[in-house]
Formats: structure tokens, sequence, C-alpha cells
């Protein structure tokens, strides 16, 4: 059978988003790690998503491949930060790096289909905005009112991509059904 997602990437957002809340709320050596390490298992949780999708389920050794890899780098970055150093520089070029993967490989994607389904627009939107609101993180300023940093507002802007790509995300779930009870109809 072809491969599943391990956990619905809903699930691995909100454990990212909870521990980033707790650690916002209780700055502590384990509570920033657990912020840390759930941030970038979500970060390799939207590659495999993003893996599968494109790849689609007709490969499932290839995407079994890649799910393997990405869970072993996911166990190798976390061992690295736990055991080794925690090494914020590090922890942001890998963040970074993979981030910048997805959205390439996403776009990549978006184009070779763009006119052939029209919600892959969505998808473009999120990826691009979600990378636009990644400098943010990188060009940090001091709180407006005291209150909104760049990290905040990173933050806040997060939400309403969750959305739209929540919505692209239901279009090509409903599309892929309907292509796939397409295939099976019996004249």
């Amino acid at each position: 059978p072809p491969p599943i997602p391990l956990f619905p990437l809903s699930q691995v957002s909100l454990n990212a988003w909870v521990w980033s809340t707790v650690f916002h709320t209780r700055d502590t050596a384990l509570t920033e790690k657990l912020d840390y390490f759930c941030a970038s298992a979500a970060i390799l949780h939207s590659v495999y998503l993003c893996c599968v999708r494109t790849l689609g389920l007709q490969r499932p050794a290839l995407i079994s491949i890649c799910r393997a890899f990405l869970l072993l780098f996911l166990t190798c970055h976390i061992s690295y930060l736990s055991l080794v150093r925690f090494d914020y520089g590090y922890n942001l070029a890998a963040n970074a790096a993979l981030g910048m993967l997805t959205v390439a490989w996403w776009l990549r994607w978006c184009l070779g289909h763009g006119r052939r389904l029209p919600h892959v627009w969505k998808c473009a939107a999120a990826v691009l905005l979600l990378q636009a609101l990644a400098l943010l993180e990188l060009l940090d300023f001091p709180p407006l009112l005291w209150v909104l940093d760049a990290h905040a507002l990173w933050h806040i802007g997060t939400i309403p991509l969750n959305v739209l790509f929540y919505s692209f995300l239901m279009d090509d779930s409903l599309y892929l059904l309907k292509a796939n009870s397409d295939l099976l109809k019996v004249d």
C-alpha cells in the first residue's frame, strides 16, 4: 500500500504551536529546545508532504526513502543540538535551507500544474507569502508599542497563510478524489 503521512500536518503544526507558545510564555532551556525541535519537525513534515503530493502515491518506495531520510535528518539534528552543541546559527541555517527547499519544490510543481489545476495559485501564494514573512525572522526590529516585535508579527502573519494553504489542500484533495473516481469508473 502507498505510504501515508506519519501524522496529519495539522497535528505536527499544532504541536509546534503549543511548544512555541509554552516557550514564549515560560522561557527555560527545556521549553526553548522543545520549541526549536518541534518547529524543525513541522518543517521536515511539510517537506515530506510536499514529496508525497508532488511525486504521487504511485512511487511508494521513493516516498518511503524520502520519509526515512527526513526522519534520520531530524534525529541527527536534534541529537546534535542536544548532545553536541545548541547552535542557534546552525539551527537557523538548517531550517532556512529546508524551508527554501520546500518553497522551490512547491513552486516548481505549481508552475507545472497551474494551468491544469485552478486551485494551485493558493499553494503558490501561500509559499511565497510565507517566504516573505520569513524575512521578519531574519530582519529583527524593536517592538512596536513594546509588544509587537518582528517575531510576534511573523507568528501573527502565519495564521492567514495556514488558512490559505488549508484551502489549497481541500481543493486539491477534492480534485484527487474526483480524478481517482473517474479512473475507477467502469463503462
